[in-house]
């Protein structure tokens, strides 16, 4: 049976993702901070741990007691990050690296954890959930999109050195999801730029972000859990894919649009 391990799976892309995965008989272990938010995929027979990312020590045991039980782990799902929004002035260097520590280096300790049992039997998929943040900028995102380009560029190197054993890596940009992400950044913007310098635009961009929520114009998690597995099951597999709310015209408009003229369009959305 295939087994796959998935980050961030209490709620958004991680549950939704978990939930498909098991529905299609894949022996899934889903692992979060919030054990108590995934309790319901108990009634899918998913295996749930809790696990905090950044605890080096946790991910090994983690990972240990996974192969104990099933000999093999074949598909490594980095789902797990968060984004913090503010000015750089605004936002404490603790903070910072607290952005990578989740979104980069967390990741790669548990990437580093898994390596070993799919190099031994030359086969498994390593999918790191990236963002067009890491493609694209945005205002007050400053951190948060440092983190996802730098996990883009983390993983094409990857993907060089896995190449010769049998692992895929491959990267998954979704655009506008309607998660509890966005709301929860906003929440952050606003509250780091209080009394501030960037107060006024940090609350309209906050605005901003939280009407995107309110619309329902964003793409449910189930989109990209879709396209996550389309990567799994494919035998020739792309190394990215685009997928949720108008995340392929933004990466397209990036890249044929002037810099100066990209960043007008981006600043217009808090200037009105």
């Amino acid at each position: 049976m295939t087994v796959a391990l998935i980050t961030g799976a209490s709620s958004g892309i991680g549950f939704e993702t978990a939930k498909m995965l098991a529905k299609k008989d894949y022996r899934v272990y889903a692992v979060s901070r919030n054990i108590k938010n995934m309790q319901a995929l108990l009634a899918y027979n998913v295996n749930i741990i809790q696990l905090d990312i950044t605890d080096y020590n946790a991910i090994h045991e983690v990972v240990n007691h996974i192969l104990i039980r099933e000999g093999h782990i074949d598909i490594l799902i980095n789902n797990a990050g968060y984004g913090s929004y503010g000015a750089v002035e605004d936002v404490s260097i603790e903070e910072a690296k607290r952005q990578f520590e989740v979104n980069l280096f967390g990741l790669s300790e548990l990437t580093r954890a898994v390596i070993p049992s799919m190099r031994e039997q030359k086969a498994g998929k390593i999918i790191n959930i990236s963002s067009i943040g890491g493609r694209i900028p945005n205002y007050f995102g400053t951190w948060y999109h440092a983190s996802k380009y730098a996990l883009e560029g983390y993983s094409e190197s990857l993907r060089l050195e896995l190449s010769d054993f049998g692992i895929d890596v491959i990267i998954i940009e979704p655009g506008g999801i309607k998660t509890e992400w966005g709301t929860i950044a906003a929440q952050n913007l606003k509250s780091v730029a209080k009394g501030g310098h960037y107060e006024e635009k940090a609350l309209k961009m906050a605005q901003s972000m939280i009407k995107q929520q309110s619309l329902n114009i964003l793409s449910h998690p189930s989109v990209v859990a879709k396209v996550i597995i389309k990567s799994i099951e494919k035998r020739h597999v792309q190394a990215k894919y685009v997928t949720g709310f108008i995340a392929k015209p933004l990466i397209i408009l990036h890249a044929i649009l002037p810099t100066k003229l990209f960043n007008w369009t981006l600043k217009k959305q808090i200037s009105k």
